[in-house]
């Protein structure tokens, strides 16, 4: 069942496989890390996969080029940050509702909107999308170098994602006023930081992150769009910020665990078809819940993460 794993091809398969399959997750797991640093928790965050999908096949269909559903899938990210810090910062409505209302309106609309913009509601799309960078002589190293120097530039911008996320959160100044904000706004306010100021940017920057894991899927993995087809990966990425104890680099890790287990699902329903391919769907969904149960207690948020802040009741 497992002979890919002694297989150097098969295991350079599976490997990448892997990587292109945490792409989505990364994007949103620093996304959602950088909001909830800043005490503002994005549940959100399969809708803005969901959100950059749809702006990147919009993008991608009516302007030919995959750059252009780039920056459509950003402007809509953007756009679904900017509602969650209205109603979840500035106007204190209780940010998991918020999130979970977002999830749901995306799905709605992105569906409704795809019948009206699209033939055949999307799924027969084929958009004009990023093709795989071959960096010489690293490509060609054996196991490794189609792993990591055989990728679109979508992957190494997540990769850059999450050192940039690390360096602005503990290398800077403004890093350290996220991370105050986040654990005692009305300190950070007395020291003269901007809370809502602050929490707005982290949250529009961080849903646009998202945003990009859905621009992702569209313009390198499928090339077309459908319903539904964050499929959960938001939640996965929720589950990888708690694992990664809100700290980007072990969050990066755990993305790159869930992909791999999703990578391996894959390569067994392949492997095993008389097994219910449902058997190795549910993999990445069962890590990802065995993870955080293993944590119960343990995992530490920024302590107002989720509390809406008053000025007046400082």
């Amino acid at each position: 069942m497992f002979d890919f794993l002694t297989d150097a091809s098969q295991l350079a398969d599976v490997l990448g496989t892997a990587l292109r399959l945490s792409i989505p997750l990364i994007f949103a797991a620093m996304g959602g890390l950088l909001c909830e640093r800043s005490g503002v928790f994005n549940i959100a965050l399969e809708g803005q996969i969901l959100f950059g999908a749809f702006g990147a096949a919009v993008g991608a269909y009516y302007f030919g080029t995959p750059y252009m559903g780039l920056l459509i899938a950003i402007a809509f990210g953007a756009l679904s940050g900017v509602l969650l810090a209205v109603l979840g910062v500035t106007l204190r409505v209780n940010q998991i509702v918020v999130g979970i209302a977002i999830i749901l309106f995306a799905a709605g609309f992105t569906s409704f909107m795809s019948r009206l913009l699209f033939p055949g509601g999307g799924n027969s799309l084929k958009l004009n999308g990023f093709e795989n960078i071959d960096i010489p002589v690293l490509s060609d190293i054996p196991v490794l170098g189609p792993v990591l120097f055989s990728q679109n530039g979508l992957v190494y911008g997540a990769l850059f994602a999450v050192i940039a996320v690390h360096f602005v959160l503990f290398r800077t100044r403004v890093g350290m006023s996220i991370r105050a904000v986040g654990e005692s706004p009305a300190a950070a306010d007395a020291a003269g930081i901007h809370v809502f100021g602050l929490r707005y940017a982290c949250v529009i920057v961080g849903s646009s992150m998202a945003a990009l894991g859905g621009a992702y899927l569209v313009l390198t993995q499928v090339l077309l769009f459908s319903d539904n087809m964050s499929a959960g990966k938001g939640f996965i990425a929720l589950a990888a910020i708690v694992l990664g104890r809100w700290q980007p680099r072990i969050a990066f890790m755990a993305c790159l665990l869930f992909g791999f287990f999703d990578a391996v699902q894959l390569r067994l329903q392949f492997d095993q078809p008389e097994i219910p391919f449902q058997v190795f769907a549910a993999l990445p969904y069962l890590v990802a819940i065995l993870a955080l149960v293993g944590l119960m207690g343990q995992a530490n948020p920024p302590a107002s993460v989720g509390r809406p802040y008053d000025r007046e009741m400082r």
